[in-house]
């Protein structure tokens, strides 16, 4: 009688809402968070650098620092916005079948969890 070595079922791989694996999801996620740390210290060197370009052509030594404050908040406003959007990005699969009481088809507010029909306003 020869030897049938049992092969288990193969795993099925995961997919993300993009259409992508788990794995790939993950290091294209890594990646954009990457991309923050590269910012913030390039936007103010290019804003050092326009101020410094600026005030030495017009010969005023303020303008560098104008560029230097320019650089960092352009920088921090592009990182909040990019925390933003991964946030979002992360916490949307989260919120598949949560919902208020009025959409689960309770009364709200009375905690009684009687089951009424939904009610459109």
């Amino acid at each position: 009688m020869p030897f049938n070595r049992f092969n288990p079922p193969a795993k099925p791989i995961t997919k993300t809402p993009g259409g992508l694996s788990a794995g790939i999801g993950g290091l294209i996620e890594a990646e954009k968070l990457l991309q923050v740390a590269f910012v913030l210290p390039a936007a103010v060197l290019v804003g050092w650098g326009a101020g410094w370009w600026l005030g030495h052509t017009l010969h005023q030594k303020w303008i560098e620092i104008a560029g230097v404050v320019f650089g960092c908040v352009s920088g921090l406003f592009y990182v909040i916005q990019m925390a933003v959007l991964a946030e979002r990005d992360t916490s949307m699969g989260d919120e598949v079948g949560m919902g208020n009481e009025a959409g689960m088809g309770k009364e709200p507010g009375n905690g009684t969890g009687k089951e009424t029909p939904n009610r459109k306003p």
